[in-house]
């Protein structure tokens, strides 16, 4: 378990490089199954171009709707998008920096499906067949055929077993103009991707850095700040839990308790209330379900505005940090007492 756990906390402190591993395996996995996946068009005219542009869209939606799936930040750009203002405004600019970067990450898959399918040609051969120009590949004659039966011919085209108008048209001749088709759409696709990745990447210096290091910035703030909440939120609960089931025991077994206390050192008894005193300290005085309950709704809906002054790092009873709340969310606050001292000269 001390290995997994070593593991997990490796894969979050490294989320970018491991989110950059995951798009790599789906890109890797894209081709793999494309070279696992048996195409079978169904050479049939109601249905060629549907089969065959539906291999070609459905699987990158796919793989592009798993990118998010697998990204740990969508959640939390969801998150971010979907709370109240409260007393920490939404940056737009943030969002839009954290949704390009999931999006980025997400569309490697699909890329490299469209690319080998393309490459491929049977997909696009499925879908145009029928679109084909008899006189380009045939002899000039349908050989009174009907219009409806050389559709049916054409359609037959991707399925080699089956096709019977050799004496009509040349099978091999238009397999292979639809196919040099397809890969030239494919060669035109990576070259676009190229392109696009080269020109972001190039224009993105051209505009303001300090833009572009403010995103970032409150990007990667607003997920630190999340994970460092999510085990502030674990720890306190672990010591609530301790603590809690500590005082069960204690009160339902006084006596056992007592004649344990008669036979235990006092370096014992010291040991534990270092402990239990640990413990109390990891509750930073919440001890209620209600005042956790009303801390977490407060999280929530009124995060702290992002202004640390001196006097409220140094000060740890000021007003508006009592209970874990911020500054002006409309909460009961319990009064603070207030006390006067009095000095003499003489």
């Amino acid at each position: 378990m001390d290995k997994f756990r070593m593991m997990f906390q490796f894969l979050q402190s490294n989320q970018e490089s491991f989110m950059n591993g995951i798009c790599g395996i789906m890109a890797l996995a894209s081709a793999q199954l494309y070279a696992a996946f048996e195409f079978n068009c169904p050479c049939l005219p109601e249905y060629n171009y549907a089969y065959g542009i539906g291999i070609l869209i459905i699987p990158p939606f796919w793989f592009f709707l798993l990118g998010f799936v697998l990204n740990n930040n969508v959640s939390m750009l969801a998150e971010e998008w979907q709370r109240p203002t409260g007393k920490r405004r939404k940056d737009p600019t943030v969002l839009r920096y954290m949704f390009c970067s999931i999006a980025q990450r997400s569309l490697i898959a699909p890329a490299v499906w469209i690319s080998v399918t393309l490459m491929d040609g049977k997909s696009f051969l499925c879908a145009f067949s029928v679109q084909l120009d008899l006189y380009q590949f045939g002899n000039g004659s349908r050989h009174n055929l009907s219009e409806g039966e050389l559709v049916k011919l054409l359609a037959k085209i991707p399925c080699k077993d089956i096709f019977d108008g050799h004496q009509v048209i040349s099978r091999e001749a238009a397999t292979r103009y639809l196919r040099c088709i397809s890969q030239a759409f494919g060669w035109l696709f990576l070259l676009l991707m190229t392109t696009v990745a080269f020109m972001v990447r190039a224009i993105r210096p051209c505009f303001t850095q300090a833009a572009f290091l403010k995103t970032k910035y409150w990007s990667h703030y607003i997920d630190i700040e999340r994970k460092m909440f999510d085990e502030t939120c674990t720890e306190h609960a672990k010591s609530f839990a301790k603590i809690c089931i500590q005082q069960y025991f204690e009160s339902i077994s006084g006596e056992i308790q007592s004649f344990h206390n008669q036979r235990s050192s006092k370096k014992a008894d010291d040991s534990h209330e270092d402990d239990h005193k640990g413990e109390e300290e990891k509750l930073f005085g919440i001890r209620a379900q209600e005042d956790m309950n009303k801390v977490l709704w407060n999280w929530h809906t009124c995060k702290p505005s992002l202004n640390l002054r001196n006097d409220q790092l140094h000060n740890g009873d000021a007003p508006e940090k009592m209970n874990g709340l911020p500054n002006g969310c409309h909460t009961q606050v319990p009064p603070k007492k207030e006390w006067v001292a009095y000095y003499s000269k003489v």
